[in-house]
């Protein structure tokens, strides 16, 4: 229930702050949040703490010592779709090909004929137990894109649904428009007339404006040798700037196309994946200010063998974000946690370098930079509050994680 004034503050908890300005965390041993209706007024020593602000409070947490960060934010999922590929998955492990999968019916055609399928209300109800899985992480805004549709009709579904997940639950959701997943089968061997449909229809509706903004908040594209090439991308990536729209992309996760250069001329949000990424692309990423998003989920279930070039990325001073990858066929992780955790034992990323990635960076990744992702005064007031004094508690542990409560534009959230 919102205070009676709109002003909260929770004091006398470990704050890891994720400041852009402080070292490491941005710890405060002993802090302070003060935050009126969504925004953080004040961060600091409770010892510090402004008497004027104690006065005017209605609501006060004792947190305790345990730790705070912010909400973290998982920017790059798939979280709507119709059906899940357990049984392709087994198929995969006993050595079937690609190939040999989508012959017996399976491969990302199964879950396009599923999600096709599906009702807006039955999309709704598959998608809300994954997002629970992520909101028990501590995660606050999730990025949820489409591609499952790829025609107008269900890909407008698909972000429609995502949208209104943020009404059955405490969370932002981000939308992506990603038509240019894969083929649709029925245009399976004519790529220009969908490319056409793509940057003439698709693109157009979803940024159309209605009374809660436009469906997409950003375009996405898979450009890969198995799916759109780098001339495809740019006239997606064309007609979404065109309409305003800014763009992320799918990029050298099977070889290196070119992509993350390509996504930095268009000044990307993000390249994610970036396996195969080269030097002279992580610089181009570096000067347009393009993150690189980490998904070791994807990584790890594929048993790929070339780790994306970390040491690189560091060199460069690439912006490095982590994600769930949450999908049906690639990246079956529905915990943000998890893919921090494998984001530290398979690409050595540092427990720092991860959880600025799942806050601080990974709002750059979403365009929300200046909002989210550090307790910070005149930031969103999203936080997770955990039953733990370590920060690397939070990824440390498999199979469970600390009791985390959250904090939702300045409400707890239930």
């Amino acid at each position: 229930m919102q205070s009676r004034n709109g002003l909260r503050i929770w004091r006398d908890g470990r704050i890891a702050t994720l400041d852009a300005r402080q070292p490491g965390l941005g710890l405060i041993e002993r802090g302070a949040v003060v935050a009126q209706d969504r925004t953080i007024l004040w961060v600091g020593e409770a010892a510090d703490l402004p008497a004027s602000l104690v006065a005017r409070a209605d609501d006060m947490t004792d947190l305790g010592g345990r730790l705070v960060t912010p909400g973290l934010i998982d920017c790059h999922t798939h979280l709507v779709f119709g059906a899940d590929r357990a049984v392709e998955w087994g198929m995969r492990l006993k050595g079937a090909s690609y190939e040999a999968i989508a012959q017996a019916g399976g491969g990302i055609v199964s879950t396009v004929a599923a999600t096709r399928a599906a009702s807006e209300a039955k999309l709704t109800a598959l998608a809300l137990p994954r997002l629970d899985s992520l909101l028990a992480d501590g995660v606050t805004t999730v990025e949820i894109k489409s591609g499952y549709g790829l025609n107008l009709a269900d890909e407008l579904k698909m972000l429609r649904v995502a949208r209104s997940l943020a009404h059955h639950r405490s969370v932002r959701v981000r939308t992506t428009l990603l038509a240019a997943h894969t083929l649709p089968p029925e245009l399976k061997s004519n790529r220009a007339r969908y490319i056409q449909s793509i940057v003439d229809e698709i693109i157009p509706a979803a940024a159309e404006v209605g009374p809660d903004g436009p469906l997409a908040d950003a375009v996405d594209a898979f450009c890969e040798t198995i799916a759109f090439t780098p001339d495809e991308t740019r006239q997606v990536f064309t007609a979404a700037r065109a309409h305003g729209l800014p763009v992320k992309l799918h990029a050298d996760q099977l070889g290196d196309s070119g992509g993350a250069a390509l996504a930095a001329a268009f000044n990307a949000l993000s390249a994610d994946h970036l396996e195969h990424a080269s030097e002279e692309g992580l610089g181009a990423m570096a000067a347009a200010g393009t993150v690189a998003v980490l998904l070791p989920g994807a990584y790890y279930v594929l048993r790929e063998t070339v780790r994306p070039p970390i040491d690189a990325m560091r060199r460069a001073g690439v912006a490095m974000a982590v994600a769930s990858d949450c999908n049906p066929g690639t990246s079956p992780v529905a915990s943000l946690r998890m893919a921090l955790h494998l984001a530290c034992t398979l690409f050595d990323l540092t427990p720092t370098e991860a959880l600025i990635g799942a806050t601080r960076q990974a709002a750059r990744a979403l365009g929300l930079q200046a909002q989210l992702g550090q307790i910070r005064q005149d930031f969103i007031c999203d936080l997770a509050i955990w039953d733990a004094e370590q920060p690397e508690a939070l990824i440390y542990w498999l199979g469970r994680h600390p009791a985390c409560g959250r904090v939702v534009g300045g409400e707890p959230a239930k």
